[in-house]
């Protein structure tokens, strides 16, 4: 497993991603950042972890869509699952939102 160092919306993370998986880990990376960013730049969410959660919601919508699932789980350095296979449908994002929620009860702040 390799260590890649990526920004989103101004933040670093340090990602590891499988051998080979790099090109695939810095796309899913861009599409995050321009999400994120398109939504703040609507003006109308300010807080990050808001963004955060429209900005996964639009992009497994968008999935769900085209009829794909998410590639396997990003581990950030630590070996935190970023990421899971999603067959996006309602129990899953209702899912999703509730490990973002616990997620930022921790920290408070996703970015």
């Amino acid at each position: 497993m390799k260590q890649v160092e990526v920004t989103i919306l101004g933040q670093s993370y340090l990602l590891g991603c499988p051998d080979g998986g790099e090109k695939a880990l810095l796309e899913a990376v861009a599409a995050v950042d321009r999400e994120m960013s398109a939504i703040r730049d609507g003006g109308k969410v300010k807080a990050r972890e808001r963004i955060a959660v429209l900005a996964a919601l639009n992009l497994a919508f968008a999935l769900a869509e085209r009829g794909e699932t998410p590639s396997p789980a990003v581990r950030g350095a630590a070996g935190d699952d970023f990421a899971t296979e999603v067959t996006p449908s309602s129990a899953d994002i209702a899912q999703l939102i509730k490990r973002l929620d616990m997620a930022l009860g921790a920290d408070g702040q996703l970015l």
